[in-house]
Parts: structure tokens; sequence; C-alpha cells
């Protein structure tokens, strides 16, 4: 049903200011805290700085508890929050690791930062050390090592206690603590060690002795892939290193590329030593499957390896949220759209509360639109959005201005409703006791107690009218009705709400199927109603044979029931069968079918029962058609063929044959039709009256009807062309002798090519046979 709005609605639809991104200019945040990893025992500052209308007062959480100020934690001047000495879980004192956030107040509401993520830093022992390895003169060498810790450690390396030279070509550090060495030569043999360092400790690894023997035979070795790259998980804009080490005879050649055939492209890329790729500065782009293969050089013989590339991304706003000023009484909504790797998920809070639907609150699209209906002072807040996934999280934030204009009108009184019928209510009420002369309308507000406010749906009245009846209602339901009265410059407040239920009737027929389970027995269907239950109500089932008077019943069942067998029935009977359904307010109209068990093991139920011998001749009459159009259409293919092997000569010797019978036939050659001559390519003196009544007579053969078709008219005519003579004469060719002329081809073919075949080139003339 249309909704009426006054005017005022479209003319108080005001936005907030804005700072340009999305952000309440009355309370926003320029910096935020950030993730970092602490040193225990230095001092730690995380940085908050917050725009907003004074006064503005900051205060910080730690795992969502308000962080007291102390002598260990010092609020500065400017948001900024300053841990004197950083400390861990040790000796009883509390562990300043944890999630931080800012939170900033003023008069318009209240906000809350992102969680920034405070670590110490740490540094493990190696759980990976370097192996020994042997190595052939110009071959390749490999050592690895393992280490965690925060922030991540920097590796190095050390030959016989001294740090490698990094400029030599040879040697191919890698981030993640692997070192190669290709070409290998007996000066490249020594211990090796691995060396950790980050800002919490440095460590090294065990010692790994290289030895490099002899040169090799020099006898051809296979591509091999030592080392293959690993499925690797990394956030944009860090560096990903995929390694791929290969040995072979001749030295084989590496390459890159995509399983799923994009180009790798050329931008942050390089290829670092003799085969491993690094990828700087990461996007969602570069993920994917990557394939190291080596290749002998100047053959296709080749070996691969593959490794995912998996790159995720924090949430970043595509849509902020605005700030919107709207009338009290009305609807305000917010759209906050927000992407990231693996997509965020979005929760919305109210001045720092987590808001969840409800009420008058709805969430939709995955909770990017927030819609708030009939807002009143108590909506008045900030919303902030916030967008989180595994990779980071973000937050905007907008402010909701409810609108109150003066004069306006107080709630309609004395609101009731009072049932009519099972589908009607009646809603009257008393005109608000101040402002009233301004009312323009009334608008009743209609829902299902049962339902959320989200299903509410509204009807207009006119100011000079104090009830309304509400129809197309349920029965047996109650429902809710408020009312607002409405000025041209604004709603008024809403009524108190009234409940009413709409008056009850007995139930609809139910739907009924019957099946035939054999030859005594039936099982009757349909569907349950549990609100029947609800109403001290249920299903009456009755039967009787069709030809008695009274009916065997009632059988009651209650109304989670949907099906029910019938018996010992006599199966040379046609029975009756009739359901209804009643509660406390009477029994309903019943549905009623009629079945036969006669004959049938498995039978839906008929009403009435079908003529059987009906279907069997509907049948029958159908296949005959069938039939009938099958030999029409293979007729038609085969009429078609021949007239296009035959047609031509036909059309020549038929056209002959009557311009024989319109002319003196002891008449000079010459003075015939050209036109027939020229048709068929034959020149005068090459054919005469014999070879003409050969293939008359083939024609005949072929097309038997044609003889009675050839018999002299007796009236004058104009000789005629070739078509109109070919229409003439096949068009007296009866069904019954085309359906001859089917069996006859599809029984003795070569009967039909014979004569064609004997067909020298010179008669063929031009047509399809000419041309073979």
């Amino acid at each position: 049903m249309p909704l009426w709005l006054p005017p005022l609605l479209l003319l108080l639809l005001l936005p907030a200011p804005s700072d340009g991104l999305g952000h309440s200019a009355e309370l926003a945040f320029a910096l935020e805290p950030s993730d970092d990893v602490a040193v225990p025992g230095q001092p730690v500052v995380l940085g908050c700085e917050v725009e907003g209308t004074p006064p503005v007062r900051i205060t910080w959480r730690k795992n969502g508890v308000e962080l007291p100020e102390s002598t260990h934690s010092t609020l500065l001047a400017n948001g900024s929050l300053m841990i004197s000495h950083f400390r861990l879980d040790r000796g009883g004192s509390p562990s300043d690791e944890g999630d931080y956030e800012c939170v900033a107040q003023n008069r318009f509401g209240l906000v809350i930062s992102r969680k920034a993520r405070i670590q110490a830093a740490t540094m493990s022992d190696f759980h990976v050390h370097p192996q020994a390895t042997v190595g052939e003169e110009g071959g390749v060498a490999r050592f690895q090592c393992q280490i965690h810790g925060l922030p991540k450690p920097l590796i190095t390396w050390e030959k016989n206690r001294v740090p490698i030279d990094t400029d030599n070509e040879r040697y191919t550090l890698l981030p993640k603590g692997v070192l190669q060495i290709t070409g290998l030569r007996a000066e490249d043999s020594g211990i090796f060690h691995c060396v950790a360092s980050n800002i919490a400790s440095v460590r090294v690894s065990h010692g790994a002795r290289l030895t490099v023997s002899g040169s090799g035979s020099g006898a051809y070795k296979e591509p091999t892939i030592l080392v293959g790259p690993e499925n690797l998980t990394l956030t944009v804009h860090q560096t990903a290193v995929l390694e791929c080490v290969a040995t072979g005879n001749p030295r084989p050649i590496v390459s890159w590329s995509r399983l799923d055939g994009r180009p790798i492209g050329v931008e942050g890329i390089q290829v670092l030593g003799t085969g491993n790729l690094i990828i700087s500065d990461v996007t969602v782009q570069h993920s994917g499957v990557y394939v190291c293969a080596a290749n002998r050089p100047g053959t296709r013989v080749r070996r691969t390896a593959q490794g995912r590339l998996v790159v995720q991304a924090p949430a970043e706003f595509v849509q902020h949220p605005q700030s919107i000023s709207r009338p009290a009484g009305t609807t305000a909504m917010f759209t906050c759209q927000a992407q990231g790797e693996p997509p965020p998920h979005v929760t919305w809070l109210k001045n720092g509360q987590v808001l969840g639907p409800g009420g008058h609150v709805r969430l939709k699209n995955n909770n990017s639109t927030l819609t708030i209906s009939g807002i009143g002072p108590e909506d008045e807040a900030i919303y902030q959005c916030v967008a989180e996934n595994s990779a980071g999280s973000s937050q905007a934030s907008a402010r909701l201005t409810v609108l109150w204009a003066e004069g306006l009108p107080g709630p309609p009184r004395n609101v009731r409703a009072v049932s009519v019928s099972s589908t009607e209510v009646r809603v009257s009420w008393s005109e608000p006791l101040v402002n009233t002369k301004e009312i323009i309308g009334y608008v009743l507000h209609i829902r299902k107690a049962a339902d959320p406010p989200e299903l509410e749906y509204q009807e207009a009245v006119s100011k000079s009218t104090f009830q309304h009846l509400v129809s197309d209602l349920e029965p047996s339901t109650a429902y809710s009705f408020y009312i607002k009265a409405y000025t041209p410059r604004g709603a008024s407040s809403a009524s108190i709400p009234t409940l009413a239920s709409t008056l009850g009737e007995a139930p609809a027929p139910p739907p009924l199927s019957v099946r035939v389970l054999g030859t005594s027995s039936l099982q009757l269907l349909w569907e349950p109603w549990p609100r029947l239950a609800q109403h001290e109500g249920g299903f009456k089932l009755f039967y009787r044979p069709a030809s008695k008077a009274s009916f065997t019943g009632p059988i009651l069942l209650p109304g989670t029931v949907s099906s029910y067998n019938l018996s010992q029935l006599d199966p040379t009977v046609v029975y009756e069968v009739k359901l209804l359904a009643y509660n406390q307010h009477g029994d309903g109209n019943a549905t009623v079918r009629f079945v036969s068990l006669r004959g049938a093991s498995e039978r839906t139920a008929l009403s009435p029962p079908c003529d059987c011998r009906k279907e069997e001749a509907t049948n029958q009459t159908s296949t005959t058609g069938i039939i009938i159009g099958i030999h029409i259409g293979v007729t038609c293919i085969i009429f078609c063929v021949l007239f296009l092997l035959f047609g031509q000569r036909g059309r020549v010797l038929l056209c002959k044959d009557v311009e024989n019978r319109l002319s003196p036939p002891q008449g000079p050659r010459s003075h015939r039709d050209p036109g027939i001559l020229a048709l068929n390519r034959v020149t005068q003196g090459e054919r005469g009256q014999r070879g003409r009544d050969e293939n008359v007579k083939e024609l005949e053969q072929l097309f038997p009807a044609a003889r009675g078709a050839r018999q002299p008219d007796p009236r004058p005519t104009d000789p005629v062309g070739p078509a109109p003579c070919e229409e003439t004469q096949f068009s007296k060719l009866p069904l019954q002798e085309l359906n001859h002329l089917e069996e006859t081809v599809l029984e003795a073919g070569a009967p039909c090519a014979g004569p064609m075949a004997a067909t020298s080139p010179q008669d063929a003339g031009p047509g399809p046979l000419g041309e073979r």
C-alpha cells in the first residue's frame, strides 16, 4: 500500500558537516596507533591525535578495558600514550603486551581508534641448523637455517668466522635464511655459520662444513630441481622470495611462469642468483601459482616445480559512512563498504558500543548498510564502521543528528484497536492535546506483534479522520498499532502502541491427494498445519463407498499429521474420501476425492475418474499419426532426390510429348520450339523418334500414373513453356502412387539408377550426372 509522506521529509534531509573522508567533523582521528614491537625495559609510545569540537576527552583501552593513568603509562598532551618501561609477565607484574585502543569523546559522541597490537621483541633458538655438504667443482651447494623472532631476524652468513663477501656473484643470500653457492671451486671449502640478529638478541648457528671435490666426469645429466618454490602467505608491500635451484649437465636454464597463463610482469621483479624469483612490494594481483622450469639447453627436456603465493591485504574503505541529519521519526541509513584479502568483516559501533540488529536497527548487505527507523533523541550519536580481517583493521565514523522542530503536535491519544472480523481491525484515536492546528494528516504503523520492527508497514489517514479500518489481515493473529501526527514542519512523537487480535474463523479446505497402494489400500496425503494444534484443532477424515449414503468416520487426526492409510477396502468399489480441518471456531469446508481400486496397483486419485478407453484410443491415434508422418517425410525426401536427378530430363520429355500432341507429328523438327531443344542441350538431328520413345518408356516405368496424364487434350491450347508443363504432369500423381514409388526405390535401388547410368554424357547435358 502506498505510503503518504509529508513535504517536510523532502526538505529536511540535510547532510551534517563532514571532513570529506566520511569522518564526522565534530570528532575524528587525525592519527591512530599502529602495531609495534617493543624491547623489554625500553619506553614505548603509541600515537593518537584527535580533531573535534572541544572539549575532547581522550582515554586508552588495553584488551577492551580502560587503562588507568599511572606513573608506568602516561597520557601525553597530544593524546598519545607513553609506557615508560615496557615489561613482560615476570615476577607477578602484568605484561604490557596486548591490543591498545585510543578513545575520544566530546558532547557529540564517542569514537574508538583501530586496534594496535604491541608485542615484545624476542629471539628463539635455531630450529634448523645448516648441514655439512659435499659438492663437485662447478656444481651447486646450498645451506639453510631457520629461526623465529620479533621483529623478523636479519640473516647473514660467515665462512670461517668471516662475513661472506656479498659482492661475489656466485654467492646468493636469500632473506629467508638460505645461502646458495654456484660454480663451486676448491677455495669455497670451509665452515659456514648462520647469524640471526634483531633488536632483541643475536644468535649464531652450528657450523656446517662445505667440501668441494674434484671436477665431475662431464657425462650428461638430466635436469634436476634440487629445491623448488615453497607456498608463501604474505601481506601487501612485503617481498616474496621464490627459490629454485637446478642442476644438470649441461647446466639447465631456469625460467618462471604462472600456472594461470597470466604474465608475471617486470616491475618489481628480479632474478637472484641462477634462478630465484624475487617480487618486491607484492600486491593482491601477485597471488597465484608460480612454476619453476629447468630446461636442458637446445631441447625440450625440462623439469618443473611449483609453489603458491597468497598475498593478503588489510581492510580498507571503498565507501566511508557520511554524517547525516534527519527529522525525528524518520529513517537514517549509513553505508560503509570495505575491501581486503581475505574479505573483511564489518561491525558497527554506537558511541563505542557494539551495535547489533534488533528493535528499530537493521543490518543488511553483510553489515555494510546500517538502517535506523523511527529515529529519536536517543539515536543521536557517532556511529563507527569497523572493518577487520587477518591482515589488519580500519575504522570510519559518521554522526547522526536528529532534527526537532518547534511547535510540533503531541502524540495522538486514546488509541484503541477493536477486531471487526477475521481479517479486519478498526483503530480509533483522539487528536493530540497541543499544536493541532497545523496537522495535515496521520500515519498508522502496523505490524504483527510477533514480527520484528523492520516488517512494519504504514497507512496514511486524512487529518479529519480519527478512525481507520485496517483490512487484509490474517485470522487469529495479534497485531501492534501506533500512530503519528504530521505537520509541514515534522512528525509528532509516536503514540502508545496498542495490541489487537483478529477474530478466528474455520480453517480453509486442506489440499488432498490420494495414492493407491494396492488392491485394497489407499494412502491419503496432505500438508500438515501445526497452527491447528494452537487453536484446539486438527483434521477430520470420512470415507464411504460412493453408492452408500453414510460415511465411516470421523477419524480425528492432529494438525501435525500429514498422511493416513485406509486398508481392507473392496477393490470393485469406487470410494468417496472427504477431509476437513477444524478449530475452536468450527469445521472448515471439506476436500472430496473419488478413487477406484479396480485393476490398479498404484494410481493417483482422480476426480472424476478418467476414461481409460479414450486415453488408449488417443495413444493409438497418436502412434498411427507418427507412423504416417514418418512415411510422408521419407516419401518427400525420395521424391525431391528423384526430381533433382530426373526432373530436368523428365521436363524435356514430357514437354516434347505435349508438343507432339499439340502439333502435327510429321512436321519438320526445325519447326519445334527452340527453347525446348536448348533446354536439353541437344542439336537437331542428334536424337530420333526412337530414342525419344525409349526415354518416355523409362519415365513411364518410374511414374506409372503419367501414362494417363499424357492423353491428348481435345481443347485447343497454346504451346506452354517447360514450367507449366512440369506442373501439369506431376500434380496428377496421387499419394498412393508416391507410396508405391517409395517401396520400389527402397526394395530395388538398381532399377532406378540403371537407366540413368546408361545415359550417355551427350544426353545428360550439364545436369548433376553430367558434371561427374
